[in-house]
């Protein structure tokens, strides 16, 4: 497997966030999103064996715990994954997969928690997701919005009521992204949508989702890689 880090830090997103979690961060992805956070993902990275990143992870986790497998697009390295994923989910951890639902998703393992970023317009990478991955989709799955303006809310909105989302999955989250740029100072204003004015909407709209920030860049510098 092509992987660019594993590393131990706090969960930022999902409803999993503020959670001890150790990532494996594999290298490669085919899109471009306009507010990429990881584009040091896309290429470069390190071979590792499937049993290599095992034994990283219970050296990082000996108890068990939370892993996330995040890219990149980890779904373009299906092949290998899969086996590592029942491996962990085997070993004591609880699983999630960070996609964005362009790759098919039928052969993850049931036990493996799915959190899905379904690109909206302001993404540039629009149109991407597999309308059949929901039927793959399970209950304790999660939906991720990453919402720039009004046009990806609305979006986001609709989709969530048309494909009856918040009743498929456990969680619907509409989320700000940041800015590429965003350093130094640790608050709402490298978000390109402010946080309040999002969830002005979501109350006026009585959209069935969860607020999401991301909690790791409120807590460590923004450009830190690795946390």
């Amino acid at each position: 497997m092509q992987i660019t880090e594993i590393y131990k830090s706090l969960q930022g997103e999902s409803t999993y966030a503020g959670l001890p979690c150790v990532f494996v961060r594999l290298t490669g992805c085919n899109l471009r999103c306009s507010w990429c956070d990881s584009e040091y993902t896309f290429q470069g990275g390190h071979k590792m064996t499937a049993e290599e990143v095992w034994e990283e992870v219970k050296r990082l986790s000996p108890g068990g715990g939370l892993v996330e497998i995040t890219g990149g697009e980890p779904m373009l390295q299906e092949r290998e994954l899969i086996p590592l994923m029942r491996q962990l989910s085997a070993g004591g951890f609880r699983v999630l997969l960070e996609t964005s639902g362009e790759r098919p998703l039928e052969r993850v393992p049931a036990e493996v928690i799915k959190i899905v970023d379904v690109k909206c317009p302001g993404s540039g990478e629009f149109g991407t997701f597999n309308a059949e991955n929901l039927e793959a989709l399970h209950p304790p799955d999660e939906i991720k919005f990453v919402l720039s303006g009004r046009a990806d809310y609305e979006f986001a909105r609709d989709f969530t009521c048309r494909h009856h989302l918040a009743e498929r999955v456990n969680a619907v989250l509409f989320s700000p992204a940041f800015r590429k740029d965003a350093r130094g100072v640790r608050d709402s204003s490298h978000c390109l949508l402010d946080p309040q004015e999002l969830a002005e909407w979501m109350l006026a709209d009585g959209v069935p989702a969860r607020l999401g920030l991301q909690l790791h860049k409120f807590i460590w510098d923004p450009a830190v890689k690795g946390v």
